[in-house]
């Protein structure tokens, strides 16, 4: 065993297997959106989501200055989507939504149609961690699609869960 370094750490980590979601914010040229592998569920009752976002992105600033995101989980052909908005592709801002379809939440958020499952929330709190920030949402809009699979990040690469 050695003691854990940052890029140690890193590469540890690419052993857990982690659940794709996409969080967006903001509206016209503030549209904003990152993927993560540290959504889950916090609560039923109340029902709250919980994400973990570094502070150094892009969406961070927005995020918190809006108050409110969507949170919608990524299904088997949403692979695209994740490469553009994880900035594999190269694609930055807004454009990040081109080639998608979206719906408008309660909050102004946008949620990915066809995502498995897809959350409305409003911030309740953000805590930060180190370079992180621990993000708190109270669910306030669910919209679910059976069968469209899963996309899952593993060991530096995404894979698909087919029903």
């Amino acid at each position: 065993m050695s003691e854990p370094n940052p890029q140690d750490f890193r590469t540890a980590m690419r052993s857990f297997v982690g659940n794709c979601s996409l969080i967006t914010t903001g509206t016209g040229l503030n549209a904003t959106g990152l993927i993560v592998t540290s959504a889950i569920s916090l609560s039923a009752e109340p029902p709250l989501m919980l994400a973990c976002v570094n502070r150094s992105s892009a969406s961070y600033p927005v995020l918190r200055d809006e108050g409110y995101f969507a949170l919608s989980s990524l299904g088997a052909a949403h692979q695209p989507i994740a490469e553009r908005f994880s900035g594999f592709s190269g694609v930055k801002g807004v454009a990040r939504y081109e080639g998608a379809d979206w719906e408008t939440a309660v909050t102004g958020a946008q949620l990915l149609v066809g995502a498995p499952a897809a959350f409305d929330c409003v911030i309740e709190e953000m805590i930060d961690r180190a370079t992180h920030s621990i993000m708190i949402g109270r669910v306030v809009a669910i919209r679910t699609t059976p069968d469209a699979g899963a996309l899952m990040y593993w060991n530096s690469s995404y894979q698909t869960l087919d029903r």
